[in-house]
């Protein structure tokens, strides 16, 4: 009996398990198919709607790789191109000042140098404020001043970004120099009260004693002339070709009625054969005025015909003539103030048929000529012909 009774057992338990497994699917499809309404039911709200823009990512510059420097006098003047696009200033991101490193190194040292190397050993000299971040030029400019006392050294420069949160960017590129200590001083420009003539504005200076350092003789090449108009803040290129070997320059390409400033920078020989300039010297004002009359007209002739005396005379030499008035009178000896004007308005041909003559008369002419500021020339000779 107990075998059959396990046999009986042992015959209906996989059909237990079979009938479980059965129901196992069924309640898994029951719970796939609930999961897959409720996601649709999620999803299907959002779908074809529009959100709002995501605003952009800011790309603000980081460093420059265009860092480059001059020196001038004892001075080593930084520049790079400024940041184009800033951060707004509630961000993080936005730069807010840029730190300028100096290390001084023995010329003879490797020039190979690690960023990290150069953080460790050189020395954070000033910074460029965010002001100055913020004015708009297209270039920003750092300006060390150096005691160029004891040994000779080489300069190398860095600068960094820094943003809100006080984080640094990595460093520029390195700019090297070897500032040379024997650089002339400054000139000084003289006022002779005579700078202003027709064809030039002259410029006219005192040249340096001694150099920088003290020492003499002067180590002087020439001189750089620099004009500045007058709404001109920066000065950009000397106005002279080549080095000015005296202490006189004439800029002959100026306009009258326009402010200028000037300054002179001496030339001295640098480091390894470089040219380097002295700060500005002092700065003169010239406002040049036209108050020179034209050269009189000259080589005027007459020609005669029934009823017309025609004038003739060729044109004035100088480049701002506006124009010539002519004058006449049948008596030589009348003062000239008194001869009669036959123009109404100012002649602008080289050419005048004065018909309004007498056949048998004698008539007397002379012209002036009259420049574009109102400057009349000194009266020309006077030339006659008779009426046939």
């Amino acid at each position: 009996m107990k075998n059959s009774r396990q046999k009986a057992e042992g015959s209906t338990r996989p059909e237990r398990y079979r009938t479980l497994r059965n129901m196992g699917h069924q309640v898994l499809k029951r719970v796939l198919v609930v999961f897959c309404l409720l996601l649709t039911a999620f999803c299907l709200p959002g779908c074809g709607k529009r959100r709002p823009p995501l605003p952009p990512i800011e790309r603000v510059q980081q460093r420059t790789e265009l860092l480059s420097g001059v020196q001038r006098g004892n001075q080593v003047i930084l520049s790079w191109p400024a940041i184009q696009r800033n951060a707004k200033d509630e961000s993080v991101q936005s730069i807010r000042r840029i730190d300028v490193y100096r290390l001084a190194e023995d010329p003879r040292a490797p020039l190979g140098l690690t960023e990290e190397e150069f953080a460790a050993r050189a020395t954070l000299i000033g910074s460029v404020t965010y002001d100055q971040i913020k004015s708009g030029t297209p270039v920003l400019t750092y300006t060390d001043t150096l005691e160029l006392a004891g040994a000779p050294a080489r300069l190398r420069y860095a600068i960094r970004y820094v943003n809100a949160s006080g984080q640094r960017a990595a460093f520029s590129n390195f700019l090297l120099l070897e500032p040379a200590a024997r650089i002339a001083q400054v000139p000084t420009i003289i006022v002779t009260g005579k700078e202003v003539t027709e064809d030039a504005i002259t410029i006219t200076w005192q040249p340096p004693v001694a150099n920088i350092d003290g020492s003499t003789p002067v180590n002087l090449l020439g001189y750089n002339v620099y004009r500045l108009d007058e709404d001109e803040t920066e000065i950009s290129d000397p106005i002279n070709s080549s080095l000015v070997s005296g202490t006189q320059y004439s800029d002959k390409n100026f306009t009258f009625g326009e402010s200028y400033r000037y300054v002179v920078r001496a030339v001295s020989l640098g480091t390894e054969g470089a040219q380097v300039e002295s700060l500005n010297s002092n700065a003169i004002s010239v406002s040049p005025r036209d108050i020179f009359p034209p050269s009189a007209p000259a080589k005027i002739t007459v020609a005669a015909a029934p009823g017309r005396l025609s004038i003739f005379f060729p044109a004035n030499p100088e480049a701002d003539i506006a124009g010539y008035n002519i004058f006449r009178s049948t008596d030589p000896d009348l003062p000239k103030a008194q001869w009669s004007k036959l123009n109404a308005a100012l002649l602008t041909k080289t050419t005048y048929q004065d018909e309004r003559v007498e056949s048998g008369k004698r008539y007397y002419y002379y012209l002036t000529a009259v420049d574009q500021a109102g400057n009349v020339s000194a009266q020309s000779e006077v030339v006659s012909e008779t009426v046939p």
